[in-house]
């Protein structure tokens, strides 16, 4: 049984609706500071937390999530009004057994926030711009590949701050087989840097170098066949260009679940 509730800052349950297979919500509600919206009843979902969002696959440990609604700043990484408007409209499936062993990209994360989570993918890193949410780490999953801007939506990344030592790290919460992976940097040249190489450390061990390219085009990076709980971007070596701002747009990794 799939559940979805809403619920505000004092744990009062404002919405919800349950199914075996596909739950969906609809309320009629402004957000409020607080606002959360709990799932419960899978591990493996597909989610939509709102009209307005990209929908994409999470997995959960303990069969639930609790999803903070974004507000004031945070909400500078989503699109304009998606979290204003009166109505909102929620829906949370199980992914079939042939969607789990399908090989895909097993990084994206639309629902992905910032700080701690019960719900994966997610990424954390040891800078990010300002502390600006158009700048987080989480940015890097959300599906979205525009990167000719920057410091608003949809052109969303990863800022490091102009720091040598940043590094990023994605979780995926469980055992994943990877063959590969793919890092699309920002590109608003010239305001933008960028990387000319960089590593990129796996769970198992695994060191792997990789350069790039001053390119706004998907730069793919061969990781065999590994299985990993997790994978950390660090060591990142900057251009010589003028600017001090090389930063990233997505990171895909296409895999499988084992």
């Amino acid at each position: 049984m799939i559940t979805i509730e809403l619920k505000d800052a004092s744990g009062n349950r404002i919405a919800a609706a349950s199914h075996d297979a596909e739950a969906l919500l609809c309320v009629d509600r402004v957000y409020q500071p607080g606002d959360q919206i709990i799932l419960s009843g899978a591990k493996h979902l597909y989610v939509q937390m709102d009209q307005g969002m990209p929908g994409g696959e999470i997995f959960l440990p303990e069969g639930k999530m609790t999803w903070n609604v974004p507000t004031g700043e945070h909400r500078l990484a989503y699109a304009p009004g998606i979290f204003e408007a009166q109505r909102h409209a929620v829906s949370a499936r199980i992914l079939s057994e042939a969607e789990i062993a399908a090989r895909r990209n097993v990084a994206r994360n639309p629902a992905d926030l910032r700080g701690d989570t019960d719900f994966y993918p997610h990424c954390i890193a040891n800078v990010e711009t300002r502390n600006e949410s158009c700048f987080c780490a989480r940015n890097v999953i959300d599906g979205l590949r525009f990167n000719t801007f920057h410091g608003e939506w949809p052109f969303q990344s990863w800022g490091i701050g102009a720091r040598e030592d940043a590094w990023c790290r994605l979780d995926f919460g469980r055992d994943v087989l990877v063959d590969e992976m793919a890092l699309t940097l920002r590109a608003d040249f010239p305001h933008d840097a960028y990387w000319t190489s960089g590593h990129v450390i796996l769970s198992d061990g695994t060191d792997k170098e990789f350069p790039l390219e001053k390119s706004g085009d998907r730069q793919y990076i061969s990781l065999g066949r590994r299985v990993v709980r997790w994978m950390r971007l660090e060591r990142m070596i900057k251009s010589d260009d003028p600017s001090a701002f090389p930063a990233l747009t997505e990171w895909e990794v296409w895999g499988t679940d084992v």
